[in-house]
């Protein structure tokens, strides 16, 4: 049988026109001798409504498209739309890559093993005792398993939709342990008792300026880690560095998500230092323009 060497891949969100993982798939896939094309299917630039999705998912798979990533606000939504999930998107109930495969869909989650080999190379020794989560959509359900498999002893949870937060904890609790998880009812009741912050939400884009908490919750002691990369240094990851806060911006998750997703898209093992010097390569060329 003739090896496959052409891949058309794709990224379904809302405001990703500045997405980095076009360029960086696209030339891991040239490193690799492939054929490979990403395209972006942003709603926003199509002016079509969320619930366009089930449509653009068929488009993909009428198109040959090997698979799709996902991102907001679409993580969860997507489930109901596949014919079966990966081991760790069905436990997290989030989905950010779907491969087409022999007529089925199949929605896997990179996310969460993007966020913890970020923390790990970003963040080493950082204390892990307690941590406040903003945010448990998509994103947030991936960071927080994350969160606990890198050894953070209590993560408190604040989401502007308590009771999403409060399934959140109570899955976290069942999969690690009670006490593990807990819903915050203000950012300003843990930050004063915390380690660090990790913010899960788009509040920092382009499209959703501003930040996640008050700037004056934040103190030097803290580590901050954002999952926004678009700016790569968001007002939250700005403002903590200035207050002498070990910071880890949302570079690193985007890259290693991206590695376990070329690597479903094309079952080719990707190179993450390539990937992670090309991405430093992207960015560094635009804070020089």
């Amino acid at each position: 049988m003739t090896e496959r060497t052409a891949y058309r891949v794709g990224l379904i969100g809302a405001d990703i026109q500045l997405s980095k993982s076009p360029a960086l798939h696209m030339r891991e896939g040239r490193a690799h001798g492939l054929d490979y094309v990403y395209e972006l299917v942003d709603i926003s630039a199509r002016n079509v409504p969320e619930s366009a999705l089930p449509d653009l998912l068929s488009e993909l798979e009428e198109r040959g498209f090997a698979g799709t990533n996902i991102t907001h606000p679409f993580k969860q939504a997507v489930i109901p739309h596949l014919d079966d999930l990966s081991e760790d998107a069905r436990m997290l109930g989030a989905v950010n890559t779907v491969v087409f495969s022999d007529g089925k869909r199949i929605g896997h989650n990179t996310d969460w093993y993007g966020f913890h080999e970020s923390f790990e190379r970003g963040l080493p020794g950082a204390r892990r005792e307690r941590a406040l989560l903003v945010g448990a959509g998509g994103a947030g359900v991936a960071v927080a398993h994350a969160a606990l498999k890198l050894g953070i002893a209590r993560l408190d949870i604040y989401d502007q939709d308590p009771a999403r937060a409060g399934r959140l904890a109570a899955d976290l609790n069942g999969r690690f342990g009670e006490g593990r998880a807990a819903v915050a009812e203000a950012p300003a009741a843990v930050l004063p008792e915390a380690d660090g912050l990790i913010h899960a939400t788009p509040v920092g884009m382009p499209a959703h300026p501003g930040m996640p908490v008050a700037a004056d919750l934040i103190e030097p002691r803290h580590w901050v880690a954002d999952i926004v990369y678009m700016p790569l240094i968001t007002q939250l990851i700005a403002t903590a560095a200035a207050k002498g806060c070990r910071t880890l911006p949302g570079g690193g998750m985007a890259i290693f998500q991206a590695v376990g997703a070329f690597r479903l898209f094309c079952g080719r093992e990707p190179d993450a230092e390539r990937m992670s010097a090309h991405f430093a390569e992207m960015f560094n060329a635009e804070a020089a323009a």
